[in-house]
């Protein structure tokens, strides 16, 4: 991405009418420390790389290793790879946004775009095949319950990687690296504009749009139906935790979004304002990798029992407690199925 090394990179255009980044970063300053907003941007960047490296880590132990394999633990143990991977790769662009320098080769100037995009779309791809299989186990319990394994919880995992893989890999194919005055940069090497446009709108729509609409829907759905059957109380923390993972992946990628597609029709908007716009938004769409790992740990039981209770347990609580409340809910709706049955037969 353009704007992930926080030097936002117009030459991507390739238009002649369009400012190289390397002459506005000669003119104005030479290293991060020399601008408030880069040098902040630089901290949070750190923040977000110890804590979601750390949290996320806590996560893979916990879900992977000390908690029993269910579908729902699937689901977050791959959101949390996700996250893991992409945050281990932060120091990168951490190290070239206080050098100015990419100083890691063509390799590595393409993987951490790429990991970046892997993560934005397996993340999402995620969040919707969660909101499809607790509308399906609410809507159809009978059949989540005799259909709803670990295996087909795992194929669906290996589909959703592999389809953010694919569409992660327009990164591989325009990200280049150039050096001007003895500075290397690396950058998305648009072929045109129809190609940059192309790329944004499918992102947009494939990574943002769609995937919102199919979760809005799921859960209209679910709570309709809890409140027909009276399970809204009890299936209140899975929804909590649920809800605050589908909100704040959206409010951190949505800024990130708008001014990607702002920059499509970048003649009509002060090109420092885009700038600026991405440097906030993509700073703001890094912060979802660690915030996750904290929605698990404090969104369960109220504010005093998280101090008091230790937070690995809270975490694998918070995690665990979706399964056990979809488990409860299939049992139950699975008697009340029977119960239909038989009396049926009399």
């Amino acid at each position: 991405m353009e704007d992930y090394t926080y030097e936002y990179d117009y030459s991507n255009y390739t238009y002649d009418n369009v400012t190289p980044p390397e002459d506005l970063d000669f003119k104005t300053h030479k290293t991060c420390f020399t601008e408030v907003s880069c040098t902040s941007l630089l901290v949070v960047n750190v923040v977000i790389f110890l804590l979601g490296v750390c949290g996320n880590g806590v996560v893979i132990w916990i879900a992977g290793l000390k908690m029993k394999k269910t579908v729902n633990t699937t689901w977050y143990l791959s959101l949390a790879v996700s996250d893991f991977i992409f945050c281990a790769c932060l120091p990168f662009n951490i190290i070239n946004t206080v050098t100015k320098d990419w100083i890691f080769g063509l390799f590595m100037c393409k993987f951490t775009s790429f990991v970046m995009f892997l993560n934005m779309f397996c993340s999402i791809f995620l969040l919707v095949v969660i909101s499809v299989d607790r509308c399906v186990s609410v809507m159809f319990p009978v059949w989540a319950q005799n259909h709803r394994t670990m295996g087909k919880a795992s194929v669906v995992v290996v589909l959703a990687w592999v389809a953010s893989v694919a569409l992660s890999i327009p990164s591989i194919v325009f990200r280049d690296v150039k050096t001007h005055l003895g500075m290397r940069k690396c950058f998305n090497n648009y072929r045109d504009q129809h190609s940059h446009k192309m790329i944004a709108v499918s992102r947009f729509i494939g990574g943002f749009v769609l995937p919102f609409f199919i979760i809005i829907f799921c859960y209209s759905v679910i709570i309709l139906r809890l409140r027909t059957n009276r399970m809204m109380s009890k299936s209140s923390k899975p929804f909590k935790v649920m809800t605050a993972l589908i909100a704040t992946f959206f409010i951190c990628w949505l800024p990130y979004h708008v001014f990607v597609l702002l920059e499509l029709n970048h003649q009509s908007y002060d090109l420092e304002v885009i700038r600026a716009g991405l440097m906030v938004g993509t700073t703001v769409a890094i912060a979802n990798s660690f915030l996750n790992p904290m929605l698990y740990v404090f969104m369960g039981n109220d504010f005093l029992q998280k101090f008091k209770s230790s937070i690995l347990s809270k975490m694998a609580n918070a995690i665990g407690e979706e399964g056990r409340t979809t488990s409860r809910y299939l049992s139950r709706s699975s008697s009340m199925e029977g119960s239909r049955r038989t009396s049926t037969h009399i």
